[in-house]
């Protein structure tokens, strides 16, 4: 049920805006306060859906409400009511963050319009919360061991910062999972979060997805196509498997990096971006620079910071607190009921060599909770998880 807060100091524009609204829904929950100090109280004290929001009135005016509102609780929408000689200062709110103005006396339309916008954004917004927290859970760094915790410091310092990132790593680690890290941490969060897997993509094709091209610049660029990096454009790209990545397009992301601009396969014309780029892989990029497959002056521009994530034989005593994580994670997937792993059971999986790392730890416990019994046990371990 909306709940909306009506704050105007003169009463008869109060009540009419509370029987329009009322009108208009059943389910719209209404309140009134009628200066600006006792609105921003209830603003405080309370989770509204829509203020509306006279501009001027005794004691504390509107454009005051909504700038204290917005520190407060900046997702909250406000339609501020204008007199006729307000219009000017109505715009100006409109820039603090107002959702929209409306004029005195209301007109009907106009008014029932704005309101139903002003809900619709709003629902979108929570919706958005949900769903980054569902987003960053997905992305959770799991395990308490000295290997993980000194990744998880290094984040905290190097998150808020525009410096590139070269993520090292065995395959299955989890190096996009400190990349998702580094990205949500980041100034950059709200912005896009680009992932390109450079191995997965034919060494004919990665300079048009990174780049873009421009209709016939080949068989089939049948119309202009933006890349990644136009795509993540005030925000991040995770260029993933970095090492597999064509000489050819390494000198076109160099030139990226260095001058902050791009051009789109068969195109003189210069895009210029703003990128924070991280890079991971799985090889040994001194001995590819030595082997003429990986440029040297890329990989210094993009190991500005190193981070190396341990494989799982390295973190060993992470392994219980994964265990149940993935647990709880699959059991809710596959809506069954939730499976406990006895000592014994985790002992024996601690002792196996993870050659491939917590990806193969997943499948692992997926497994177990499938083919197991109400509580895994060793012998299910040694039946259905044996290395």
């Amino acid at each position: 049920m909306p709940r909306i807060l009506v704050i105007e100091d003169e009463s008869a524009i109060r009540r009419v805006l509370v029987k329009i609204l009322s009108e208009e829904s059943d389910t719209y929950q209404l309140e009134e306060a009628e200066d600006g100090l006792k609105g921003l109280e209830a603003v405080k004290n309370n989770d509204y859906d829509l203020v509306l929001c006279d501009i001027k009135m005794p004691k504390m005016d509107g454009v005051e409400v909504l700038e204290a509102a917005r520190k407060i609780k900046p997702e909250t929408p406000f339609i501020m009511i204008s007199g006729h000689g307000d219009l000017d200062t109505a715009v100006n709110t409109m820039r603090i963050g107002a959702f929209d103005y409306i004029s005195k006396p209301p007109d009907l339309n106009r008014l029932l319009t704005t309101v139903r916008n002003a809900l619709d954004r709003k629902e979108l917004v929570v919706e958005n919360k949900i769903l980054k927290k569902k987003v960053s859970k997905n992305y959770e760094m799991i395990g308490e061991s000295e290997e993980i915790t000194i990744i998880k410091d290094m984040i905290e310092k190097v998150a808020p910062t525009d410096a590139r990132v070269l993520i090292t790593g065995a395959n299955g680690t989890g190096k996009e999972l400190v990349a998702h890290w580094l990205h949500e941490k980041s100034q950059r969060s709200a912005a896009p979060f680009i992932e390109v897997n450079c191995a997965a993509i034919p060494s004919e094709l990665i300079e048009s997805e990174l780049f873009g091209h421009v209709k016939g610049a080949f068989t089939s660029a049948v119309k202009d196509r933006a890349g990644k990096f136009e795509a993540a454009n005030k925000g991040t790209i995770f260029l993933d498997e970095i090492g597999d990545m064509s000489l050819s397009a390494q000198a076109k992301v160099l030139r990226a990096l260095q001058e902050s601009k791009i051009s789109r396969v068969g195109s003189d014309k210069d895009i210029k971006v703003d990128v924070r780029v991280l890079a991971a892989t799985n090889k040994d990029l001194k001995k590819e620079i030595e082997e003429g497959n990986f440029r040297e002056d890329l990989y210094h521009r993009l190991a500005v910071i190193l981070i190396k994530v341990p494989s799982l034989n390295d973190r060993r005593d992470d392994i219980p607190l994964l265990i149940e994580h993935f647990a709880k994670k699959i059991v809710n997937e596959q809506g069954i009921a939730p499976k406990a792993f006895s000592a014994k059971a985790i002992k024996l999986l601690k002792s196996y060599d993870w050659t491939g790392n917590i990806r193969e730890l997943r499948n692992v416990v997926e497994r177990l909770i499938i083919l197991g019994g109400s509580e895994v046990t060793e012998e299910d371990v040694k039946l259905f998880a044996s290395k």
